[in-house]
């Protein structure tokens, strides 16, 4: 990937994320609702949103994810992030993975960006496979990637060690073949 695609739905422009969009990150991921199901703790100081900026960068420019702003043309700040990661090339499959403000939560905002983002993995990365990982009590995650397309496969138990406690991931697939942008 030598440039940076920058994606565009009826609402959105979706565009690689920048140290200027730091203070918008550390906003939204300075908010406990929003870090409760993602795997770093709320952030308390601008330099972890400029070090998560850098990361998703870096694994972009080392081709092994993609990390998209979510903008509203309205607005142009970032209200969100989503993209792919825990890529495997040989096997054609990624997890896709996003968040979003909670003052843009419930309007259909995510839906729309994944759709985008989706169409994007199948027809320009050539997945055959996205994969979704998500708590079982974050419903509202669930339910946009039902709305989706997203097929729920089972429970990984004790998944991961996050919080002084073992968690439970509920595993997501949306196979090329059963895509809706197929037809």
């Amino acid at each position: 990937m030598p440039r940076f695609p920058i994606l565009e739905t009826e609402k959105f422009e979706l565009r690689q994320i920048t140290q200027n969009d730091s203070l918008d990150i550390f906003q939204y991921f300075s908010l406990d609702e929003v870090t409760r199901f993602y795997d770093v703790e709320s952030f308390t100081d601008i330099q972890q949103a400029e070090g998560m900026i850098q990361k998703w960068n870096e694994r972009f420019e080392n081709n092994q994810a993609i990390r998209w702003g979510i903008t509203l043309k309205s607005e142009g700040r970032v209200i969100g992030t989503c993209g792919f990661h825990g890529w495997m090339k040989p096997h054609y499959k990624a997890a896709i993975g996003y968040e979003l403000s909670p003052e843009y939560w419930h309007r259909g905002f995510m839906t729309e960006v994944i759709e985008k983002i989706v169409e994007y993995g199948f027809h320009h990365l050539e997945l055959n496979r996205i994969e979704a990982f998500v708590e079982p009590k974050n419903v509202g995650s669930r339910r946009v990637l039902e709305k989706t397309g997203f097929r729920e496969e089972g429970i990984l138990k004790e998944h991961y060690f996050w919080r002084n406690s073992f968690v439970d991931n509920v595993v997501y697939a949306l196979l090329k073949k059963d895509y809706k942008g197929n037809e």
